[in-house]
């Protein structure tokens, strides 16, 4: 794996495979919480509206361009990210690669396509809001970042996605769309100096030599870093940002449904908190990872059959995190699963997993690991956002070693600071 920066600032990671498929993604600091000044969702509406024209192409120029190649183009945005990526067969790279680049630089949000999917959006949030298990889970987060550039919805809301017009796309992009907040990846099998020669070339021609004038952001917490050389920020308050001191809750919102859908969760370490974030991922995997044998999977469906499904989350922010335990069940079985979670985490901040136990989880952990390193497009994706959070990417080793190096009294201590009842809140849609 090679990595570095372009000239104009950009950052890159390329990595050689094995497969006639090749993986591209350009991966932009700017999702959710950097929407101070615009309606809220601007973020997801600009990357839906990405595609829908060019300085030099249409919409349906940009549909079809990788189409009749075979490949595909995608988009997904995040509370921190917004990203573009494409898979191709390794031929057809420069092809992909050029068009995400037009894609972020030379966007031109035309006003009939803009109308058209303000509509599309609008649609997907009502449609959203029809699936509980989706909407607790974000309401869940709303309400335990209230207040908080992390509260806002990725989707926004109706009436603010209305409010987003053209003009306001464009300034979105120019201010925030630039090279020093980029990374792109690629993960293909083509020699590594060629990759880096053809993501050099496309730096200069799509970005001027000195970046054009950028309206100067607020600092955010935990993200004073990195332009050309990655400097991490000296503070990491995961426990209660400044500017996030909201109390534990415990919401109840009739839906006059006949299943109960629940999230319970935490803040948690953010990803600069490098032990504390290793240990948090240790914790969700045992707890309910996409393994049958979890513990919360064990003991809520395996066991006794009251879910269909129940699963346990950490999402690591710049300056905070959430740690978070969702699941579904029928009405009547919502106390006996919220009774055996509880007596589950109370036994894990009441004693130290067993060396045999921690042992037998470190290795499924690290397997799961390697083998999604082994799906080409999955690795692009979180080289490009470890190139945006830490400036490089770890090796296998390294995580390994991170890994292995957990203890039962790592795991004992976070546990009881995420599991304390000071510290859990709890949404329940009936």
């Amino acid at each position: 794996m090679t990595t570095g920066v372009t000239r104009e600032g950009l950052r890159y990671g390329v990595k050689r495979s094995g497969s006639a498929v090749a993986y591209c993604a350009l991966s932009i600091r700017c999702g959710t919480r950097d929407e101070d000044g615009y309606p809220e969702g601007i973020a997801h509406f600009t990357e839906h509206t990405l595609f829908k024209g060019t300085q030099k192409k249409k919409a349906s120029a940009i549909n079809s361009y990788l189409d009749r190649l075979g490949g595909e183009l995608n988009a997904y945005t995040t509370k921190e990210e917004i990203v573009i990526h494409a898979t191709v067969l390794k031929e057809d790279l420069n092809k992909a690669s050029g068009l995400l680049m037009e894609l972020a630089t030379q966007a031109t949000f035309p006003d009939d396509e803009v109308k058209t999917e303000r509509g599309v959006i609008i649609d997907e949030i009502i449609s959203y809001k029809d699936s509980p298990a989706d909407d607790v889970y974000d309401r869940f987060e709303e309400a335990l970042f209230k207040g908080h550039p992390l509260g806002r919805a990725i989707l926004g809301t109706a009436a603010s996605v209305r409010k987003i017009t053209p003009a306001q796309l464009r300034k979105f992009v120019a201010e925030r769309f630039i090279p020093t907040s980029m990374a792109f990846t690629i993960v293909a099998d083509i020699d590594e100096k060629k990759l880096e020669a053809s993501i050099h070339r496309l730096s200069s021609k799509f970005f001027p030599v000195t970046p054009a004038p950028v309206i100067p952001k607020p600092v955010i917490l935990g993200r004073q870093a990195e332009d050309l050389k990655n400097r991490l920020p000296s503070r990491h308050p995961w426990a209660c940002p400044e500017d996030l001191k909201n109390g534990p809750f415990n919401i109840i919102e009739d839906k006059k449904k006949h299943e109960a859908n629940v999230v319970l969760g935490a803040l948690a370490p953010s990803l600069y908190d490098t032990k504390d974030r290793m240990t948090a991922i240790l914790l969700a995997n045992l707890l309910g990872g996409p393994a049958s044998n979890s513990m919360l999977g064990s003991a809520l469906r395996e066991k006794n059959g009251w879910v269909y499904s129940v699963e346990c989350s950490y999402t690591p922010y710049a300056d905070t995190g959430i740690f978070a335990i969702s699941f579904g069940c029928d009405r009547p079985n919502l106390d006996r699963c919220s009774a055996t979670i509880t007596r589950i985490l109370n036994k894990l901040r009441a004693e130290p997993l067993s060396s045999r136990r921690l042992a037998a989880a470190r290795k499924q952990l690290l397997g799961q690991i390697a083998i999604s390193s082994d799906n080409g497009e999955a690795e692009c994706l979180s080289m490009g956002k470890s190139l945006l959070s830490w400036g490089r990417i770890s090796t296998p080793e390294e995580i390994r070693t991170s890994i292995s190096a957990i203890t039962p009294d790592d795991l004992l201590t976070l546990s009881r600071r995420l599991f304390a009842p000071s510290s859990l809140s709890r949404l329940i849609f009936l």
